[in-house]
């Protein structure tokens, strides 16, 4: 039946008014919210740790846990068989970290390649990187493994409660039940937790502002897009016809559809052009001398992964466990920023571009963004650094800035902010300990937990990576371990797990 206003506007329930408006209650002493690769990761590290399947409940829409990775990765024009910006060690299905990628694919397909290129990158090589395909297969081998299905309850989780006494009530909406136009009420379902971990990935996409009041003065979702959203009706089109398309961001994701545009060139014969849109156009060496330093030529800056790699496990990792509020902020900031990897092949292909005239770099602030004076392209007018207006016509715009929008679009967070005590801390996200405990939510001897990238701002930078999706639930299970739920994972069972994991044997 569906919850009463009343009961919504609490912050926490008891078991009694949840009877009282006819609301199921289903007992699992751990729930994770999301059911993606932040679920996954979580529910991996429990079962190493040697919880229970019956005890884990996996609340999540989505088919399988890389689902939603597939397809933001499959917009931003990384295929399976194109390469992610990960490294060989953070494997998703392997806590353990080995063997790595390049280790599975160095054997998978004969040749000593990505084992040389990972044990002499980046001073021979470029940083190896695996697959996305090749991630997507072993994270689906190891949901068999651990019995992912099992716990998966398919469906909608609407908000989370603290419930009177501790522990916490997850609402949720089952897959496949008629909304209320239908003719009769919704069904739901309270989970009642002692322990929750929430891992929603990303709350939502996020326009540049100019671009979004573009879109909802003239209502065209078709020229201007987001780079995270499905738009391959624009590569398709400009293989029809000449077009020009306009690049904003200086990302990995804009690294790839550049790429992608010159790669339809190359193969198909289109005759795009480019116009490269930049904010702030460094151009030499960025970041802290003593502390980490970063190439930048001609408006990319480059480094290999999101931070530098001391970020995850060094001295980054561990000046950033030190610092508090604001000051953790910046150092995030400082470290991270818009970067992309230095692929040659990319950066060969730009070259050729300005060489061959097909690819054009601007540096300025946009003034205004509208329909051509026929309505059938988009005119953007910049303003350059020397003041100077520069006003010019595309078929399309694709926007390469980010995915990150602001927390409270999704309906949960805004619900842990609103109702759970939960609040924000100076990067916009979620406020957690060192343990991932989300600061103002404890009841009783329950907690509720978060990973992902709700968390960044915290005490851990790589947070929205494969490596600290794990770390995250390591550091979790380890909490959870010292409250009597699972057990720490120490030298004996690591290994027996191990074991079992190269076997393909069950956890």
């Amino acid at each position: 039946m569906s919850i009463s206003d009343a009961l919504l506007q609490r912050s926490s329930w008891n078991d009694d008014e949840l009877a009282t408006d006819g609301v199921e209650v289903v007992d699992a002493p751990f729930a994770t919210v999301g059911g993606g690769l932040g679920s996954f990761a979580m529910v991996d590290m429990l079962r190493v740790a040697g919880v229970d399947t019956e005890h884990i409940a996996v609340l999540g829409a989505l088919e399988s846990p890389s689902s939603t990775y597939e397809y933001l990765a499959g917009n931003s024009q990384i295929p399976p068989q194109e390469r992610l910006r990960s490294d060989s060690g953070s494997v998703m299905d392997n806590v353990w970290g080995w063997p790595g990628y390049a280790l599975r694919e160095a054997v998978s397909e004969r040749t000593l390649r990505p084992a040389w290129q990972a044990l002499t990158e980046p001073i021979l090589t470029e940083y190896y990187t695996p697959r996305a395909g090749q991630v997507y297969a072993s994270v689906a081998r190891e949901a068999q493994r651990i019995g992912w299905s099992s716990m998966l309850r398919p469906g909608v989780v609407r908000t989370v409660r603290r419930r009177t006494g501790g522990g916490y009530f997850v609402l949720h909406t089952p897959a496949g039940q008629a909304e209320p136009s239908a003719g009769r009420p919704v069904r739901r379902v309270a989970y009642r937790c002692r322990h929750v971990h929430v891992a929603v990935g990303y709350p939502g996409v996020k326009l540049l502002p100019d671009l979004q009041v573009y879109r909802e003065q003239h209502q065209d979702w078709a020229r201007v897009v987001n780079a995270y959203e499905p738009h391959d009706h624009v590569y398709e089109e400009c293989r029809r016809r000449r077009c020009t398309v306009v690049v904003r961001g200086a990302g990995i994701v804009a690294s790839r559809v550049l790429q992608r545009i010159i790669d339809d060139r190359d193969a198909h014969g289109a005759q795009t052009r480019i116009v490269h849109l930049f904010r702030s156009y460094p151009d030499g060496p960025q970041g802290d001398r003593i502390t980490f330093r970063r190439p930048a030529r001609k408006g990319w800056s480059y480094q290999a992964f999101n931070y530098p790699k001391a970020a995850w496990g060094g001295q980054l990792r561990d000046r950033l466990d030190r610092l508090e509020g604001p000051e953790r902020a910046a150092l995030i900031d400082e470290m991270g920023g818009t970067n992309t990897a230095p692929r040659r092949d990319w950066q060969d292909q730009l070259e050729r571009g300005e060489r061959e005239g097909f690819y054009r770099q601007l540096l300025g602030t946009v003034s205004v963004v509208e329909p051509t004076g026929d309505a059938a392209g988009v005119r953007t007018t910049v303003r350059a650094p020397e003041g100077d207006p520069i006003t010019f016509d595309a078929d399309f715009i694709v926007d390469a800035t980010g995915l990150e929008a602001d927390i409270e679009e999704h309906r949960v967070l805004a619900d842990l902010l609103r109702y759970g005590g939960a609040r924000k801390n100076p990067k916009g996200r979620l406020d957690v300990e060192r343990d991932f405990v989300v600061r103002g939510t404890e009841s009783g001897d329950g907690r509720l937990y978060a990973s992902g990238s709700i968390t960044l701002g915290g005490y851990y930078a790589g947070v929205d990576s494969f490596l600290g999706l794990q770390y995250a639930s390591l550091r979790i299970a380890d909490s959870l371990a010292s409250q009597g739920f699972g057990t720490r994972i120490g030298p004996v069972r690591s290994v027996t797990q191990w074991w079992r994991w190269a076997r393909n044997l069950p956890a």
